[in-house]
């Protein structure tokens, strides 16, 4: 740490009164060692990330820091004020002020330095050795770790007799209290590892076991998982999302802000022993967010792979769904000449119906043309994470440049992770990692995946995509057909997992490039999605008695869902009785798929369910479709229901049955 504190960034009289004024004291010092490049630029970031969360602490400390593009290289400055400076802290003013100044792509060595640095604060011998040393240069060797702090030398303490005593029965050990801890702060670099320090020290005075994992600018290493399954309960000190929270779940847990880590430790740790004593526990796992969920390491290659497939796709969804509909919107008040109106920037009548219908039009194609660089992204994103956007974003453009469509972006996706995981593990000169996440990635990453982009492997997969382009528009008859019934089984088979998402995936593609047979095979895809929910809730109502109580108010809400599109309606019932209802759902949606291509139905927007009747072709025959697939599923789990001998798991058997059957009881 000797390179980021000098005497020249120490100041032992620090004279300023409000932090504004000794941030700017400190960063002064920063600016004439060339640390920082403009000093009113990065106090304004200072001051961004103190409006997050006053960074005063608990022992008269103030730590204002920050990332910012205009610091050269990560530095430190120590301030000791006699007055004392008001850093929002619950105790009263800092006497100890550290200004930690970190580049915006700060490499993982400096992060892990500086939070050492956060973890000597909570150490009292550390703080008092600061404040009383008596020049810069023995502060900044304290702060590098050049020099130890120095205690007085203990006093021996007398030697009592030792009393010889009986031998006593062996104690049986107990098993200690089991915490883990997950901590984390906007920037990463201070509160995040002072908040661990904080509750590993308030843990060994109580007597308790507890492991922290610091999810910090320099990323995370996630804690063992039988560690995690060995833990009695669990304590989150965070300001930013918990990655991949569902790890903790089923657990005595307190989440409080990642402040109440370093000031309060030892009431979470006695919070967190009550609820287990209670019994109280957390939620049980519910799905994290697409990148949270994007595959570790210790799964197979396959089940990564679709984790990173689908993370681009629940990324790109948002975007198709507005884009899609105010297409559609734009379609159906405009008529099918809106897409040769003139731009509405230049052209716009308000009491005109043809400019507003422009005006959704155009939007939504904008919105429509961010489709396959989202999905490029967010699937590189899965992979890599934050280094990953550039090169995804960067490769999903370039597909769409030269005609790739949409399995040109699943390539540049995959294409852009694995080149930036291939840079990480690169061993580079040390001069670079300090630019690395900011320049040496995206730089690097984009050129590999504009390379294969444009000259590998773009061409071939263009031609591709206009073979399967030319495919759906000169479908009909028999194709058309089974298609539609091979999309319909994949939209019932597991109900919105993965295999239905890969169906809807190749819908929504078609409409990047939309002719007659794309608009047919996403309105085949929505038709099939929307029968098993509807078929529950009809099976429901019509035979009552086959289902438990919950499962009966699970089907009313299970109306609503279906002609939704929320194919996820039936999940409750499948996983109650999935021999008898999926089969059922898939018979249903096969029929739905087919009788919707058979009747030439086409639909330009890919969400909506029956709120989008009026966008539909051929609409009567839609929702016949959708009727007939209802019926035949819902007959099917009706009549597999009605086969079985037993009645549903939690409710008593039918009134016949008890009026006529004489119980018994032997004494």
């Amino acid at each position: 740490m000797s390179r980021m504190i000098t005497a020249d960034l120490v100041d032992l009289d620090l004279s300023a009164d409000t932090k504004e004024a000794a941030a700017r004291s400190l960063a002064e010092r920063m600016v004439t060692l060339g640390r920082v490049t403009d000093l009113d630029g990065f106090l304004a970031d200072v001051a961004a990330r103190e409006a997050q969360m006053p960074t005063g602490l608990d022992g008269g400390i103030g730590i204002p820091h920050c990332r910012s593009a205009h610091v050269t290289e990560p530095t430190l400055a120590f301030g000791r004020s006699a007055a004392g400076v008001d850093f929002g802290a619950p105790d009263g003013p800092a006497d100890l002020i550290f200004l930690i100044a970190a580049p915006a792509g700060a490499d993982d060595a400096h992060l892990t330095i500086l939070s050492s640095l956060a973890r000597h604060l909570m150490d009292e011998e550390f703080t008092g050795a600061l404040r009383s040393a008596t020049s810069p240069a023995g502060a900044a060797a304290l702060i590098a770790g050049e020099e130890e702090p120095v205690s007085a030398p203990e006093e021996p303490e007398p030697v009592e007799p030792v009393e010889l005593v009986e031998p006593v029965e062996p104690v049986e050990l107990v098993e200690p209290f089991r915490i883990v801890a997950v901590t984390s702060c906007p920037t990463g670099i201070a509160h995040t590892y002072m908040a661990a320090e904080s509750l590993e020290k308030a843990a060994q005075a109580a007597g308790v076991e507890l492991v922290a994992e610091t999810q910090g600018s320099a990323g995370f290493t996630r804690l063992d998982p039988a560690v995690v399954a060995a833990a009695d309960g669990v304590i989150f000190a965070h300001d930013v999302p918990v990655r991949e929270k569902e790890r903790f779940a089923g657990k005595p847990t307190v989440d409080v802000g990642v402040k109440a880590g370093i000031s309060r430790p030892a009431e979470l740790i006695a919070e967190v022993r009550g609820k287990a004593e209670r019994g109280e526990a957390s939620a049980p796992a519910t799905a994290g967010t697409p990148v949270e969920n994007a595959g570790t390491p210790d799964e197979g290659y396959g089940t990564r792979l679709r984790k990173w497939l689908m993370s681009g796709v629940s990324y790109m969804v948002p975007f198709v769904a507005a884009g899609g509909l105010l297409i559609a919107l734009g379609f159906a008040v405009g008529g099918y000449d809106i897409d040769k109106a003139p731009s509405v920037a230049e052209h716009f009548a308000w009491g005109q119906a043809d400019s507003w219908a422009a005006l959704m039009f155009q939007i939504g194609g904008l919105a429509f043309a961010f489709l396959v660089p989202v999905l490029a992204g967010y699937i590189s994103y899965g992979m890599a994470d934050r280094p990953g956007l550039v090169p995804g974003f960067v490769g999903g453009s370039i597909a769409l440049t030269v005609n790739a469509g949409f399995l040109g972006g699943l390539a540049a996706g995959l294409i852009a992770g694995g080149t930036v995981l291939a840079i990480q593990k690169a061993r580079l000169p040390a001069a670079l990692r300090g630019i690395m996440p900011v320049v040496v990635i995206p730089l690097l990453s984009s050129v590999v995946v504009g390379f294969m982009m444009f000259l590998v492997i773009g061409k071939p997969i263009a031609s591709l995509q206009k073979a399967l382009t030319d495919w759906l528009s000169g479908l009909s008859g028999a194709n058309a057909i089974i298609l539609g019934v091979i999309l319909g089984l994949m939209m019932c088979f597991d109900l919105g997992g993965p295999l239905n998402k890969v169906a809807y995936a190749f819908a929504v593609g078609g409409l990047a490039t939309p002719n007659e047979g794309s608009l047919k095979v996403m309105a085949a895809v929505m038709a099939a999605g929307m029968v098993p929910p509807l078929a529950m809730a009809v099976a429901t109502t019509v035979r009552g008695r086959l289902f438990t109580r919950t499962e009966r108010e699970n089907g009313k809400a299970a109306w609503v869902l279906g002609a939704s599109f929320i194919t996820e309606g039936a999940i409750p019932f499948a996983a109650a009785d999935p021999l008898r209802v999926i089969p059922a759902a898939m018979a249903g949606g096969a029929v739905t798929g087919a009788l919707s291509m058979a009747f030439e139905c086409t639909l330009r927007a890919p969400h909506g369910g029956v709120f989008v009747i009026p966008l539909i072709g051929n609409p009567f025959l839609y929702l016949l479709a959708i009727a007939a697939g209802t019926v035949v599923s819902a007959g099917l789990v009706i009549l597999l229901k009605g086969a079985r001998k037993t009645t549903p798991e939690g409710e008593p058997a039918n009134r016949e049955t008890q009026a006529g059957t004489k119980v018994t009881v032997a004494a």
